[in-house]
């Protein structure tokens, strides 16, 4: 069934879960059609963002990231907020769908009637994060949720790209998993604004203390993201919510530094600006696909790009070129 733009923009305001799925498929599609309705429906809704906390989550596989969310998740609704979960899943190679359904990872937190779970295929996107995840956020907004909590793939740059859409990240890292410095990748930390050491009983409390005193050592070679905030390491079990309290109270005192320095607008304002850029070159590049015979120039200098008859930027600019020339003709 075809929703209408009123329907859907009734249904977000009204918290109606099914609708609010609707909508965030609309905007996912590729369809012309579609994304002419998307874009009405985003106008509309806009007045309604921008009033949740956007907290991105990343980590190795096996750190608990799931776990951490559905019983974060809880927590927040606790504190009589609504929480939104974006699982980036995967894609599957085949079908482009995603393939390893969060909802089914966080059953209990399925069930409470101020969450909403949507797992979003990756569909190859750089970096874990789908194309849509920035759009999907502000409907989630416009719906009233609090806290939105995008969960990446955890692979490759999607902690940059999930640092450039979020308000505070949130590194999740576990003990045992050889080198204890191998994962503190000078990229990560630099973006990071808490980490927490999952995973921690009283069997390796030792070696969490340990493990936590050289990320603090770590962090401190490293330029302060955030002025007047040191990044805290935090202990405890997402299994068992051990530490969750401390990570809530950690992210509340965050935001509410940068309001009070007025960096939470500003880093907002930027990451608008990015997302103005991606779409630009998005639209230009559907744009000259439409056209038969920009296409095949398309076509010819991707093809001269992977034989590498000449440099991948250098067929990039002569076919960018040529596409200009066209238009101004």
């Amino acid at each position: 069934m075809k929703f209408s733009t009123e329907d859907l923009i009734e249904g977000i305001q009204s918290g109606n879960k099914r609708l609010i799925g609707k909508a965030i498929t609309l905007v996912e599609s590729k369809k012309a059609e579609h994304r002419l309705q998307a874009e009405d429906l985003l106008k509309a809704i806009m007045p309604l963002t921008g009033k949740s906390i956007r907290v991105g989550i990343t980590g190795v596989p096996g750190a608990g990231k799931s776990t951490f969310i559905e019983n974060f998740g809880r927590l927040v609704i606790s504190n009589d907020k609504k929480v939104a979960v974006l699982a980036i899943d995967p894609s599957s190679a085949i079908n482009k769908g995603s393939i390893l359904g969060d909802k089914t990872r966080m059953e209990e937190l399925a069930k409470e009637e101020n969450a909403f779970i949507r797992p979003s295929p990756s569909s190859g996107f750089l970096g874990g994060v789908a194309n849509t995840t920035f759009e999907t956020m502000m409907i989630c907004e416009a719906a009233g949720y609090d806290y939105i909590l995008i969960e990446t793939v955890g692979v490759g740059q999607s902690e940059v790209l999930v640092a450039d859409i979020t308000d505070i990240f949130l590194f999740l890292k576990i003990i045992g998993g050889g080198d204890e410095l191998q994962g503190i990748k000078r990229g990560i930390m630099e973006m990071v604004d808490v980490v927490f050491i999952n995973k921690v009983d009283k069997d390796n409390f030792l070696k969490a203390k340990s493990t936590r005193l050289e990320l603090k050592r770590a962090l401190d070679f490293i330029p302060p993201k955030e002025k007047d905030w040191k990044v805290p390491v935090l202990l405890g079990s997402a299994l068992y919510n051990e530490g969750l309290n401390e990570v809530y109270s950690r992210i509340d005192e965050f935001i509410t530094l940068k309001k009070k320095t007025g960096r939470f607008e500003g880093v907002r304002t930027h990451q608008a600006e990015k997302r103005f850029e991606y779409w630009v070159q998005e639209y230009i590049l559907a744009m000259m696909k439409r056209n038969d015979s920009v296409e095949e120039a398309y076509l010819q200098h991707k093809k001269n790009a992977s034989a590498m008859v000449s440099n991948p930027s250098t067929e990039a600019k002569l076919f960018v070129e040529k596409f200009l020339n066209k238009k101004e003709d």
